[in-house]
């Protein structure tokens, strides 16, 4: 695994730091390294070499620094000029980090990864209301993926084996969100997240707002559960590789029951609301929720519960047993 220095004038590295373990679950082999008005050059020197003693590997270090030409990049470019396979990136923004943690679960050098993050940290600044965004010069076009359609397919066109490819699915109240944009996409890859929700489907502001939270080259899609059962059942998306998000356990039973194919799913983040119990860090329950994950597990599908994919996934029967456990407390 590639290891991370964070470099920066004052306690900004330490920050973005733990905004990137709220996010993405916590980190090995990141440090932040801060430079303080009391402090040299040599000082800062003396304090990156003391983070790079700490990591198991030192043969890939990728530096994220915050400014070109300060104090902390100069340092850090003297380090490279004696460590040819360790690369710096400057400009250091939340969404270079989060792309830098998603592109760890590779095999990549340090050098690799740096090349793949300044695209997300780069589309990362934007202006709200839009109409104040720059334009900027459009980038010749891409050939589009064989598995992506570019424009209205004739129903009854078979694209690969006729049947979409579920690569993951998951329950969590937020749907799109931070956590799930780039960390869980970073590890499915998929050609598109498909967003499960009736309540969803027909309110438009939430509706725009997930569709705005759409991590890079991922298209998203917002459906009714009636939808997603017939796109599962339309060969037209046969190439299609889905990463399917459900608001509620009883949305995906619904699901399922329309037959759609989902045979494990990641129980991400259940909200507390009245009546029900606290059965983990992110998940909450009451007893038509335990009902019908029971429902659900009895149909065969398996449940991985963990909010990130850093997390030890909880004991699903542990879990189940806790939730019931504290509901008959509640009477």
């Amino acid at each position: 695994m590639v290891s991370i220095v964070l470099a920066s004038h004052g306690a900004f590295a330490e920050g973005i730091k733990q905004s990137g373990q709220m996010i993405f679950g916590p980190q090995e082999a990141v440090e932040a390294v801060v430079l303080t008005p009391d402090m040299g050059p040599d000082d800062l020197r003396a304090k990156l070499l003391a983070a790079i003693d700490t990591f198991e590997d030192q043969e890939q270090v990728l530096f994220l620094v915050d400014l070109w030409g300060g104090t902390p990049f100069n340092q850090v470019s003297l380090l490279l000029e004696e460590h040819p396979t360790w690369v710096a990136v400057t400009g250091l923004n939340l969404p270079m980090l989060l792309a830098a943690y998603g592109e760890r679960f590779g095999d990549g050098t340090a050098a690799d990864i740096a090349k793949a993050i300044f695209p997300e940290a780069t589309a990362g600044v934007k202006i709200k209301p839009e109409s104040l965004q720059p334009e900027t010069a459009a980038p010749a076009a891409a050939a589009a993926p064989a598995n992506v359609p570019t424009g209205a397919i004739p129903p009854g066109t078979v694209l690969g084996d006729g049947h979409i490819k579920i690569a993951f699915a998951r329950i969590d109240t937020r749907l799109l969100h931070g956590q799930v944009a780039t960390t869980v996409t970073k590890m499915v890859q998929p050609d598109r997240i498909i967003v499960c929700s009736d309540n969803v489907a027909h309110d438009d502001l939430r509706k725009s707002m997930i569709e705005q939270a759409a991590p890079p080259g991922v298209k998203v899609h917002v459906v009714p559960i009636s939808k997603i059962i017939e796109v599962s059942k339309d060969v037209r998306f046969g190439d299609t590789k889905a990463m399917l998000l459900f608001e509620t356990p009883q949305d995906l039973l619904r699901a399922l029951e329309g037959g759609v194919d989902i045979k494990e799913v990641n129980l991400g983040s259940m909200a507390h609301s009245q009546g029900k119990v606290v059965v983990t860090n992110a998940v909450a329950m009451d007893q038509a929720d335990v009902d019908c994950i029971e429902k659900i597990a009895s149909m065969g599908v398996k449940f991985d519960v963990r909010k990130v994919p850093a997390d030890n996934p909880e004991p699903f029967d542990a879990v189940m047993k806790k939730a019931k456990s504290e509901l008959a407390k509640q009477g």
